[in-house]
């Protein structure tokens, strides 16, 4: 069974105009579609591997096969970061920006950001500042522990909070590719505005 690029939950234009259209296209066809055809090509190795879900061989990295590790870590990775970032995302309510994107969501996810940072400004914050001093190419994530805590973690490249025992939240794609023909080496600013696409209906199904 070979691992397939997931379908987009929205058009590349959907989150106009914080993220722009050309930018989704190419990340979505070229980036990701990359990930998927070397992690299926890294796995004509050990076709075995290949039935089992991703997330469970990310789990257990130390358990592949050491001649195909890096590229299950590398694209595998890569794959399921890229599947799981799509769908925490979806339509600004507003091209101006939104509401919920300075005060924060409502629901169990308000709640649990509100215990375990103090309010949504404090996480915010931390989670901005996270993202901005990933050094080079990586993600931030707000994760979950075995015992339920949430938690800010940064990983570099395409590593998997998976690989480390946590299980995502909510991420953040910082890749040059993710920003770099609207905002350019302008990180912050597109971290900024990314707030205002985040789908926390979605976030909230992985609490």
């Amino acid at each position: 069974m070979k691992y397939e690029l997931p379908k987009l939950p929205y058009a590349y234009d959907a989150l106009e105009p914080f993220i722009d259209a050309k930018t989704m296209e190419i990340h979505y066809t070229k980036h990701h579609q990359a990930y998927v055809n070397n992690l299926n090509a890294a796995l004509e190795e050990h076709p075995e591997l290949a039935e089992e879900p991703l997330t469970n061989l990310l789990k257990a990295i130390e358990t592949v096969p050491e001649s195909i590790r890096t590229a299950v870590r590398n694209h595998g990775g890569g794959h399921a970061n890229h599947s799981f970032f799509w769908t925490i995302m979806g339509p600004p309510v507003s091209k101006a920006g939104s509401k919920t994107a300075i005060e924060g969501p409502e629901g169990k996810i308000g709640e649990a950001i509100t215990k375990s940072f103090g309010n949504f400004g404090k996480f915010k914050t931390e989670f901005s500042k996270a993202a901005t001093g990933t050094f080079g190419s990586g993600w931030a994530w707000l994760v979950r522990d075995a015992n339920g805590k949430l938690s800010i973690m940064t990983t570099p490249n395409q590593d998997s909070p998976l690989s480390k025992g946590f299980e995502p939240i909510l991420t953040l794609d910082v890749w040059e590719h993710a920003y770099y023909l609207k905002y350019q080496n302008k990180r912050p600013d597109y971290i900024d505005a990314w707030w205002n696409v985040v789908n926390w209906k979605e976030v909230e199904k992985h609490l």
